[in-house]
């Protein structure tokens, strides 16, 4: 997060109900998992309710949440009870003192509290999302892997992304997935899902002794853009079709100004039309950040 986030209006955003009604029209056209994000979906108020109208609609097939686990403890359950199915938690780091550096917070017991009572209520196997800079955290990666494997959950190592617009990122500070392959594979054998499904971003492994999986998202030495077929929707009811790609396609306006179900699906068809090979391959030809107008706390994991 900035240091001076730019906050919007109460009526910028959509409304829960306007929100159910893009998610109804995006299944009727074939998506058929869904996803919150943020920014930190647990500061909406009532998101129970959302999770509930989602978790209604026919033909999701999969409705998960990613958080940074700071308000998950009192939520878990509600959320549960809502039709939540999967989790993912952001944890880069399992030392309080560096935890408090990265985040600004001294915070990591709430957030290990919140995996802890998630697991319990049967929102489970937790992912736990792990970004390892190099000079920072990445001596991590096996201890991280380690607390994964005893609680039963799955770590997902995911390379640091250009997305700060600060001018901090470089490539040297990115920790490749395959030298996270390595250092994990001495400590504990890992093999291919056989099943792993070939759209989804993380190379998902497993652990050869049984004790679950481990799966790698490497977004800037191995670019997945050829298979990746997510969209999102920002909070202000923009359509995006890549994460590094500041086309977006504006649905709130023509959802408010009565457009249909169909008119609707036709603007998310005709972006997808117009996407390109992929934002990540430029930066992964001339290993510098591409100047985004929104950063990753306004788009969305």
């Amino acid at each position: 997060m900035p240091q001076d986030p730019v906050w919007f209006d109460r009526d910028e955003i959509l409304s829960y109900e306007e929100i159910a009604r893009l998610a109804r029209v995006a299944v009727s056209g074939g998506v058929r998992k869904i996803r919150l994000t943020g920014g930190e979906p647990l500061v909406r108020r009532d998101l129970p309710d959302l999770v509930r109208m989602l978790a209604e609609i026919p033909g999701v097939e999969d409705l998960s949440l990613t958080t940074n686990g700071v308000l998950l403890e009192p939520a878990a359950a509600a959320l549960r009870d809502a039709g939540l199915r999967r989790l993912n938690v952001s944890l880069d780091t399992l030392d309080a003192a560096r935890f408090e550096t990265l985040t600004g917070r001294d915070e990591l017991a709430r957030v290990l509290a919140g995996i802890e009572a998630a697991r319990r209520c049967g929102l489970g196997p937790i992912k736990l999302n792990a970004v390892l800079v190099r000079g920072v955290n990445e001596d991590e990666a096996e201890r991280l892997a380690a607390f994964a494997r005893d609680h039963g959950h799955e770590l997902r190592f995911i390379e640091l992304m250009p997305l700060e617009n600060d001018g901090s990122w470089n490539a040297e500070r990115v920790v490749a997935g395959s030298e996270l392959r390595r250092r994990i594979e001495t400590l504990w054998p890992i093999a291919p899902d056989p099943e792993g499904d070939p759209n989804a971003p993380a190379s998902r492994h497993l652990y050869i002794d049984g004790l679950g999986a481990v799966g790698f998202i490497d977004s800037v030495t191995a670019p997945f853009c050829a298979s990746c077929s997510r969209l999102r929707i920002t909070s202000d009811g923009k359509l995006r079709v890549c994460l590094y790609d500041d086309a977006e396609t504006d649905l709130k306006t023509p959802l408010r100004d009565g457009a249909d179900d169909a008119a609707l699906l036709e603007l998310v068809r005709a972006a997808l039309a117009r996407k390109g090979r992929g934002g990540a391959l430029d930066i992964l030809e001339s290993k510098t950040a591409i100047p985004l107008v929104r950063t990753m706390h306004q788009i969305g994991g």
